[in-house]
């Protein structure tokens, strides 16, 4: 199970980094296209788009891994120890109910697009529409494997994620 963690880790980790490597790739080009050609990438900013989106779905379960979502937990942390981990273990569940909700209507959504095309590049509607049930799906897998570590309020570092990375 380390090892597959460690894979996930680490192909998470890629692919999020690689889709905002490229926007910022097709972003740089387009803006120098039009200020010193006077012409762009037709294509650029619906790609650019839908890179962005896939990196905020498939980096949701890393940003989870390392505390970084969005909690107020202001009158959770004044209550004793057992309410709080009753109401983390809770919060597991609704993160795990609705993400699955997601990846489920995500999967209608793809199969519902999948016929129409794309504005600018032609291509299915469906294949950008993938992010969705892919980035819930990586979402489930993190939360599975930290939701301990999650109630118990021990979230993962930076630092800690290369040492997971390295760990045999």
């Amino acid at each position: 199970m380390a090892q597959f963690e460690r894979v996930l880790i680490a192909v998470n980790r890629f692919l999020v980094a690689s889709s905002l490597a490229i926007v910022f790739l097709i972003v740089i080009a387009n803006v120098i296209g039009r200020y010193l050609f006077g012409s762009s990438l037709a294509w650029g900013e619906e790609v650019a788009r839908f890179l962005m989106i896939f990196g905020v779905f498939a980096g949701a379960g890393l940003a989870l891994r390392s505390g970084r979502l969005v909690e107020i937990d202001l009158f959770v942390a004044l209550l004793p120890k057992a309410v709080r981990l009753t109401i983390r273990w809770c919060a597991v569940v609704v993160m795990a109910a609705f993400m699955g909700l997601v990846l489920w209507f995500g999967i209608q959504f793809v199969e519902f697009g999948w016929n129409k095309e794309t504005m600018a590049t032609g291509i299915s509607r469906g294949i950008p529409y993938l992010a969705i049930p892919f980035g819930s799906f990586l979402f489930l897998c993190h939360l599975v494997l930290t939701c301990r570590k999650f109630v118990a309020g021990d979230f993962e570092t930076d630092t800690h994620l290369d040492e997971v990375d390295v760990q045999s």
